[in-house]
């Protein structure tokens, strides 16, 4: 197996530990959400875009979770989580492998699983577990698939991995 089969494998075991049900939808590597809405289109929920982040001093790591039709502005967002505008920028890969286990176009909120250090802070949007979704995708630590996950099952999820997430809206 390997490694992204190996991480896959533990995050459906710890998902099964939690009773947590999923739903995967199989597809060919993809790098963009334009890529990946041709094969989630039958999907029953929303489908998200994940942008890692850092800010300007690197002192902080930022994932960012929204719906993937909305706009992520990184100014407004850095005002909002005090770091100053402009201060937030993307995260280069090496961080991204080293916290997450993921590489390029497999970032996702899945992966916090990984980070037991607790060194990246979620910014989820506010949408995603109020908005009255069936259920909200993400990439499986690959990016050859999606897993669907009811709303309040991802927040039992981040609490059980120690990740309290910053709500905020986005449109």
């Amino acid at each position: 197996m390997s490694q992204e089969e190996n991480l896959r494998s533990e995050l459906e075991k710890f998902l099964q530990n939690l009773n947590i049900q999923t739903s995967c939808v199989e597809h060919p590597p993809v790098f963009t959400v334009e890529e990946m809405m041709v094969h989630l289109q039958q999907v029953s929920g929303v489908v998200t875009k994940n942008l890692f982040l850092k800010d300007k001093k690197k002192k902080n790591l930022w994932l960012v979770s929204a719906c993937h039709d909305h706009q992520v502005n990184l100014n407004e967002l850095a005002k909002k989580l005090g770091v100053g505008s402009g201060n937030l920028r993307f995260a280069d890969e090496a961080a991204m492998l080293e916290k997450l286990k993921v590489g390029q176009g497999c970032a996702t909120v899945l992966a916090l699983l990984f980070d037991r250090d607790h060194s990246v802070k979620l910014v989820l949007d506010r949408d995603l577990v109020e908005g009255g979704h069936e259920l909200v995708y993400f990439h499986p630590m690959t990016n050859a698939a999606s897993m669907g996950i009811r709303p309040k099952d991802l927040l039992v999820f981040l609490k059980e991995t120690g990740h309290e997430p910053v709500l905020e809206s986005f449109r």
